[in-house]
């Protein structure tokens, strides 16, 4: 059944409060209410694992063309042509698979020593000081650089974008993001590095993108137009930027509440995989996607009509026992693997998902390696204010 205005379960992505700690709310949703509406915002939601797994898997019914974002599907604004996340096939085929050419194993591998050695950088000038910032210190700077090292942008340049990546993401707190009445960025940060590179071809990635030729969805064989490699780069950027960021910040809060888990991490290294993928699934910095629904879907015996909006509950999904049993809200390194949708599943499943993996892995590596005790201060550590993603700008330990 669909919730009733008299009810206390609800879901509202712009409440503060609710967003710090939401996880029992959520589990009230699946049990109670697994169709929810949201009248003051209008938007349906689903919270249990099979159903937003069934429509991350369903583009036809549940179109990304819109947006992925409750407030851009609702300002029913432009999408510029590029905006992967915001496309469904065919363009959406065409483009991810020119993309994928940024996220090749080779190059994703090529990029661990470099990727370490930063890291080694970061963290070396703090030992010995008693504190540690897991986004300042680290998490803040880490996935631009590596998308930096990815692209070929200079490291003096690289703080200007993320702070411009991290600007569009950012809500005032209880506030839709600013692209709503704005529109899309279009990337035009990039304009005079793409414009050089095209004078000054070299062996990276824009270089390719700059040169190679493709069948559009209309058949046609061209080059990206400058617009289109803009948009490419800029979605690019600002998708590595938050996401690995909010990840590390997890990392040091929830770690240092399993100090257990923590010790078996230091005794073997070898856990460490197994345990980003159970920091994705417990805290995923993505919250939840929403979608345009194209069609008439019927769920729980209620109809959503074509035209609805759909927020799927992805922080939700990833707790639902019934697809991580006995109970999904215990964080468990060793708990038995069961696929997650952190990182999204079907035709928008993350395309640098290899790579915020190796950056976790490494960036957990590192900080055991020279920090293996701390305690987090949350009386200094800061939420982001964002309805998009979640997590932390400071997340401050005391090194023991």
């Amino acid at each position: 059944m669909t919730v009733s205005a008299n009810s206390d379960v609800h879901f509202d992505p712009y409440d503060v409060e609710l967003n710090a700690d939401p996880y029992q709310m959520f589990r009230r949703l699946r049990e109670e209410v697994p169709l929810y509406y949201n009248s003051e915002h209008d938007f349906y939601l689903l919270s249990r694992y099979a159903d937003v797994h069934g429509a991350l898997t369903d583009p036809t019914t549940f179109s990304s063309a819109r947006g992925a974002i409750l407030e851009l599907i609702r300002a029913n604004i432009d999408i510029p042509p590029g905006v992967l996340i915001f496309e469904d096939p065919p363009v959406h085929t065409v483009h991810r698979k020119l993309l994928a050419r940024m996220f090749t194993p080779r190059k994703v591998f090529e990029l661990e020593p470099k990727i370490r050695e930063f890291c080694a950088r970061s963290l070396d000038p703090l030992i010995g000081a008693g504190e540690f910032d897991f986004v300042a210190d680290l998490g803040a700077q880490m996935p631009m650089r590596v998308i930096g090292m990815l692209i070929g942008i200079p490291e003096a340049d690289q703080v200007a974008i993320r702070e411009h990546a991290n600007a569009q993401m950012r809500t005032e707190a209880g506030k839709p993001m600013k692209a709503a009445e704005e529109g899309i960025d279009t990337g035009e940060i990039f304009a005079d590095y793409i414009d050089w590179r095209a004078k000054h071809p070299s062996d990276d990635i824009v270089t390719e993108l700059l040169n190679v030729e493709f069948e559009d969805e209309t058949g046609t064989t061209r080059k990206l137009t400058r617009a289109e490699l803009l948009t490419y780069v800029n979605v690019v950027a600002g998708a590595g930027n938050e996401t690995t960021t909010r990840l590390i910040g997890w990392a040091g809060k929830v770690l240092a509440e399993h100090p257990d888990q923590r010790r078996q991490l230091v005794e073997d290294n070898s856990l460490i995989p197994r345990a980003i993928e159970e920091l994705l699934r417990f805290e995923p910095p993505g919250p939840h996607a929403s979608r345009y629904v194209t069609r008439d879907v019927e769920y729980y015996g209620q109809t959503v009509p074509a035209g609805s909006v759909m927020m799927l509950l992805l922080a939700s999904a990833c707790r639902d026992d019934r697809q991580f049993p006995p109970n999904g809200d215990v964080f468990d390194i060793n708990r038995e693997a069961h696929p997650h949708l952190a990182l999204g599943v079907g035709t928008h499943f993350c395309l640098g998902s290899s790579l915020a993996r190796l950056e976790g892995r490494i960036a957990l590596e590192e900080i055991l390696k020279r920090f293996p005790e701390w305690d987090v201060d949350l009386t200094r550590a800061t939420l982001s204010p964002t309805s998009t993603v979640r997590g932390w700008d400071a997340m401050p330990a005391v090194i023991r």
